[in-house]
C-alpha cells in the first residue's frame, strides 16, 4: 500500500501488528531478563558485575540509537534497519543456553542490547507516524500493552521450565520458539505496510522546525534523572536470590506481576496523556518512585508491592516518554530525535545502574535514597515540559 495517507483504522491495524511483533520478541527478551540476574550469580558474578553488565548493556544499546536514528531519517529504510536489529536480538538471547561463564553471558546480553539499539528508532518512528491518528499516548500505550503481554508470557515459560527441570540453560533455549514466530510476523508487517512514513500527515506547527527544539533538551534532562535512579531488574533479582527472599521459581513470577502492572499503567497513563498532557507522566513518576524500600527492605509481600510499583514506572517510561517526543519533534527528524533521546537516557541509565550496583555492595539504604531522590528531582523538568507542550 503506497497511498499518501491511511485512515485511522489502518493506522490502528499497523500499531496492533507491530505490537504483536513486540509481543513475541518481548517473550524472548523479558523471559531472558527475568533470570539473567540470578543466572549471572550462578556463573560467579558479583553484585557490582551484575549492575555494570546491566547498565553497560543498556548504555551501549541506547547510545548507538543516535546513529541508528540518523540513518533511518536519512535513508528511510525503516524495515531493513529494524530487521537487522531484531535478528541480533533473536540470535543472542537463546544462545545464553550455551554460556558457561559470566563473561560469555555478559557478551551475549550486550549483543542483544546492540540489536535493540539498531531497531528501536525505526520502530518508534513508525509507531509515532501511525499513532498521530489515534492519539500518541493511546497508540504507544496500546503497543506497550501487547509488548508487556509478551513480557508476562516469556517469564511464565521460563518459570515453567525451571519448575520442571531446574535448568536455566534449557529455559534460554526455549526462547528460540517465540523468536522465530516474531520474525515471520515482522515479514508480514513489512509486506502490508512497505511505506510506514505515509501513515502521518505533517503537522504544520512543527514543519518549520527542522531541528530539535529547546524544550526537547529540558525534557531529556528530566528523563535522564529518572533513568539514573531506576533500578534495573537484574539487580533486583540478584537481591532476591542473594537475600533468600524468593526461590528461583518465584523470581520470574514476581517479574510477571511487574509486567502486568506495566501493561495496565501504559494504557491508563497513555489515555490520560492524550487528554491532559505531561501531568500523567508526573503522576506515574510519583507512584513508582517509592518502590526501592519495598523491594530492598521488605519480605515476600512487601517485595511484591514494590514490583507492582516498579512495573508502573516501567510502563510509563516505555510509552509516555516516547509519546511526548513524538509530539515535540517534526516528522522529518523524528527517528533522529528518538535516537538522541535514547542516547542521553541510556547513558544516564548506565551511570545510575553502575552506581547502584556499587551501592548495593556497600550500603542498601544509600542505594534506596539515591533512587528515590533522583526520580523525584526529575519532576520540575517534566513540569516545565508540560507547560510548553506543543
Amino acid at each position: 500500500m503506497t497511498v499518501k495517507t491511511l485512515p485511522g483504522q489502518n493506522a490502528l491495524r499497523f500499531i496492533i501488528l507491530l505490537g504483536i511483533v513486540s509481543l513475541f520478541s518481548d517473550m524472548v527478551y523479558e523471559g531472558a531478563r527475568s533470570i539473567t540476574g540470578p543466572y549471572l550469580a550462578v556463573l560467579g558474578a558479583s553484585g557490582t558485575v551484575v549492575g555494570v553488565v546491566a547498565g553497560f548493556g543498556e548504555a551501549i544499546g541506547y547510545m548507538l540509537r543516535i546513529i541508528s536514528g540518523w540513518l533511518v531519517d536519512k535513508s528511510e529504510r525503516y524495515w531493513l534497519i529494524a530487521f537487522i536489529g531484531y535478528l541480533m536480538n533473536f540470535i543472542a538471547l537463546p544462545m545464553l543456553a550455551l554460556a558457561t561463564t559470566w563473561q560469555m553471558a555478559a557478551i551475549l546480553i550486550i549483543i542483544e542490547r546492540i540489536g535493540k539499539a539498531i531497531r528501536t528508532p525505526a520502530r518508534d518512528a513508525m509507531l509515532s507516524y501511525a499513532s498521530q491518528k489515534v492519539g500518541r499516548g493511546w497508540g504507544f500505550g496500546l503497543h506497550q500493552v501487547l509488548d508487556q503481554l509478551g513480557g508476562m508470557i516469556g517469564p511464565t515459560i521460563v518459570t515453567a521450565v525451571i519448575f520442571i527441570k531446574s535448568d536455566y540453560q534449557l529455559a534460554f533455549a526455549f526462547l528460540a520458539i517465540p523468536a522465530v514466530i516474531s520474525f515471520f510476523i515482522l515479514l508480514n508487517a513489512k509486506h502490508q505496510y512497505p511505506n510506514p512514513q505515509h501513515l502521518e500527515i505533517e503537522n504544520p506547527a512543527l514543519k518549520h522546525e527542522n531541528k530539535l527544539p529547546e524544550n526537547f533538551w529540558i525534557y531529556l534532562a528530566g528523563t535522564s534523572l529518572i533513568a539514573a535512579g531506576y533500578v534495573d531488574f537484574p539487580l533486583v533479582a540478584y537481591h532476591f536470590e542473594k537475600a533468600k527472599i524468593l526461590t528461583p521459581l518465584w523470581i520470574p513470577i514476581f517479574y510477571i506481576f511487574a509486567m502486568g502492572s506495566s501493561a495496565a499503567s501504559a494504557l491508563f497513563f497513555g489515555w490520560i496523556y492524550d487528554r491532559f498532557g505531561g501531568a500523567s507522566l508526573m503522576l506515574a513518576i510519583i507512584f513508582s518512585a517509592f518502590f526501592p524500600p519495598f523491594v530492598f527492605l521488605g519480605g515476600f509481600s512487601l517485595s511484591l508491592i514494590g514490583m507492582v510499583l516498579w512495573g508502573i514506572g516501567i510502563g510509563a517510561q516505555r510509552s509516555l516518554l516516547k509519546a511526548v517526543v513524538g509530539d515535540m519533534v517534526t516528522k522529518s527528524i523524528r527517528a533522529t530525535a528518538y535516537g538522541v533521546f535514547n542516547t542521553g537516557y541510556g547513558f544516564a541509565w548506565f551511570l545510575g545502574s553502575a552506581l547502584m550496583g556499587y551501592l548495593y555492595d556497600v550500603s542498601i539504604p544509600a542505594l534506596i535514597a539515591f533512587s528515590i531522590i533522583a526520580q523525584l528531582i526529575s519532576l520540575p523538568f517534566i513540569y516545565i515540559t508540560t507547560q510548553h507542550r506543543q
